[in-house]
C-alpha cells in the first residue's frame, strides 16, 4: 500500500515510464541502448514506489512510552535549550531519514495538539547542527497524559522541498496515527522532559510508532 501524499507522483511516474519504455522500443534502433532507457525508467518507477510505501503496523498504544515518529537512525540525543515554545531545557532525540526510509511521520504519543507552525526556511543537509534552526521545518507540541507537553519537528534536508504536517491545534490525536509526510530525505527532533528515561542509543536503528524512545521515570529516580 502506498501513502496518499504520494497519489500523484506515482501516477506520473507510471505514464511517463510507460511512454518512455514504448518510445525507447520504437525509435532507439541500438538494442544495448533501447534495454539501458527501460530498465533505468523502470529503475525510477521502482524507486519512488518505495519511497511512498505505506506499511501498516499495529500499535500497542501506551501512555508511559514515547514511541519513534519516523523510521531512521538516531543522530543526535543532548540536552539543549529550547527557544520557540518551552524557552526552557529539554532532551532532544534527532531521527535521520534516508531516501531509503519511510518518510511517514507518526503521532510519538497521544494528546491534545496544543501548538501546530510552519516555518519557511533553507534545505541544509539534515544533519547539520544548524538545520533544527534554519531549514523548512514545522514544529507540534503535544500535551500528553503522562509527559505533559512534548513537541516534536520535521524538518527538511537538502534533497526535501515539501513539507505535510496534519497536526492541528485542539485536536485529539492517537499515538502511531499518521501526522505527516517529508518528501525525499529529512529529519525529526522530539523533545522532551529532562526526567524521560531515553530508551534508544546513538546511531541505533528505530522503526515508527514501533521503537520507544522514552519511557517515564520509576518514582524511586525522580
Amino acid at each position: 500500500m502506498f501513502h496518499r501524499e504520494g497519489q500523484k507522483i506515482i501516477l506520473t511516474t507510471f505514464f511517463s515510464v510507460g511512454i518512455a519504455i514504448v518510445l525507447a522500443h520504437f525509435y532507439i534502433v541500438e538494442p544495448w541502448l533501447q534495454y539501458t532507457v527501460q530498465i533505468l525508467a523502470l529503475i525510477i518507477l521502482i524507486l519512488i514506489l518505495q519511497f511512498f510505501r505505506n506499511p501498516k503496523r499495529v500499535i500497542n498504544k501506551n501512555f508511559n512510552d514515547i514511541l519513534a515518529p519516523v523510521d531512521g537512525k538516531v543522530v543526535v540525543i543532548e540536552e539543549v535549550d529550547e527557544e520557540e515554545y518551552f524557552n526552557d531545557k529539554r532532551i532532544q532525540v534527532s531521527i535521520f531519514m534516508s531516501p531509503t526510509n519511510v518518510h511517514i511521520t507518526r503521532y510519538p504519543s497521544s494528546g491534545v495538539v496544543k501548538y501546530s507552525k510552519y516555518h519557511p526556511g533553507k534545505y541544509l543537509v539534515a544533519w547539520h547542527p544548524k538545520s533544527s534552526e534554519e531549514n523548512e521545518r514545522t514544529t507540534v507540541v503535544i500535551r500528553t497524559p503522562k509527559f505533559g507537553d512534548i513537541l516534536y519537528r520535521q524538518i527538511a534536508g537538502a534533497m526535501a522541498r515539501r513539507i505535510i504536517n496534519y497536526a492541528e491545534v485542539g485536536e485529539n490525536v492517537q499515538q502511531g496515527e499518521d501526522s505527516g509526510f517529508i518528501k525525499f530525505g529529512s529529519r525529526v527532533d522530539v523533545l522532551l522532559p529532562l526526567d524521560s528515561a531515553i530508551t534508544v542509543k546513538l546511531n541505533q536503528k528505530v522503526v515508527g510508532a514501533q521503537t520507544c524512545i522514552a519511557t517515564t521515570p520509576h518514582k524511586d529516580e525522580k
